[in-house]
């Protein structure tokens, strides 16, 4: 998270504090989880540009002005919790036949993926199951673990690793052959536009619940927001490639004002409401979402697939 304010088109006031650890769902991640390669979340310090490595690199980047740190003392952590939390997709809850794990025949989810493949109709207490896939051009295959800290859980849930847009037939069972069942997997493209939106609700919701005016989508930023979230595929930080500040993107004006600037990136970060309970599980992240001076947001997602990190989002925050 980065801030900007220009109240002199001759004095810009830009300082960088310590990286603040995420909180999805009110959970702390205390650990990487592992998977195509590579991590979770990536975290970059500011100051060096170098991206961690470590195992515990689970923070977002952090940097604030002093019109922002302002801001934050007028937050109550405290009193003014408002963390999206995610939920398991409603599978069918009604009882599942003997020997089946789904009622379902088929199901639809996005290529981020924004949900596990769980097994239907409150089963539990399975064991071991195995899970196959018809095609590893869509899914090529599952881990033995769902992403507990986006509310799945290990006992009924594999989270799928997803390779392409197209259909497959998962195939799963239980070893001692008790059950067995198949569903058709549709995967399809995230919605690019409609969840750039969906952020901007999601933060005027948590704005209004905390006194605060709503944002208002920023058509002079626009543009910006989606060069920077395209950006952060090549060098995560508020730096950009050319080694220029993120704020040249959409330039406070010789007139003044303030803006700021959110990023996340990864599969942690894998739907409007994932990203956004990333950013308010960061002090500083939530400093820019709640500040009472910004009046406009453009949001920029950007997903590529055969990319490191898949999901690139940013915030461009604006009075402008």
């Amino acid at each position: 998270m980065e801030s900007q304010t220009k109240r002199n088109p001759k004095i810009v006031v830009l300082l960088s504090i310590n990286a603040a650890a995420i909180l999805v769902a009110g959970l702390l991640i205390s650990s990487a989880i592992w998977f195509n390669g590579g991590m979770v979340f990536h975290a970059v310090d500011e100051r060096s540009d170098i991206v961690k490595t470590d195992a515990n690199a689970t923070e977002l980047l952090t940097s604030v002005s002093d019109s922002n740190a302002k801001a934050q003392e007028l937050i109550d952590l405290n009193s003014n919790t408002d963390y999206i939390t995610t939920s398991s997709h409603e599978y069918d809850n009604s009882e599942v036949q003997s020997g089946e794990l789904w009622n379902e025949s088929a199901i639809t989810i996005y290529a981020t993926p924004d949900i596990d493949i769980c097994v239907g109709g409150g089963l539990s207490g399975l064991g071991d199951m195995y899970w196959q896939t018809s095609n590893t051009d869509v899914i090529a295959g599952f881990y033995n673990t769902s992403r507990t800290w986006l509310g799945y859980s290990d006992d009924v849930c594999r989270y799928p690793v997803i390779s392409g847009i197209g259909t497959t037939t998962i195939t799963a069972g239980t070893y001692d052959g008790l059950r067995k069942d198949s569903i058709i997997v549709n995967v399809i493209e995230p919605p690019v536009d409609q969840w750039k939106h969906e952020v901007l609700t999601l933060v005027n919701k948590i704005r209004v619940k905390n006194n605060l005016e709503q944002l208002s989508w920023s058509t002079t930023c626009e543009a910006a927001a989606d060069i920077r979230s395209n950006e952060t595929k090549t060098l995560y930080a508020h730096t950009r490639p050319d080694g220029s500040s993120w704020s040249t993107v959409c330039p406070v004006p010789s007139s003044g004002g303030v803006s700021g600037e959110n990023l996340a990136i990864g599969n942690a970060a894998v739907s409007p409401a994932t990203t956004v309970a990333l950013w308010m599980g960061s002090e500083s992240h939530r400093a820019n979402i709640l500040n009472p001076e910004f009046t406009k947001l453009a949001v920029g997602f950007n997903f590529d697939l055969n990319s490191e990190n898949k999901t690139y989002w940013s915030q461009f925050f604006s009075t402008y």
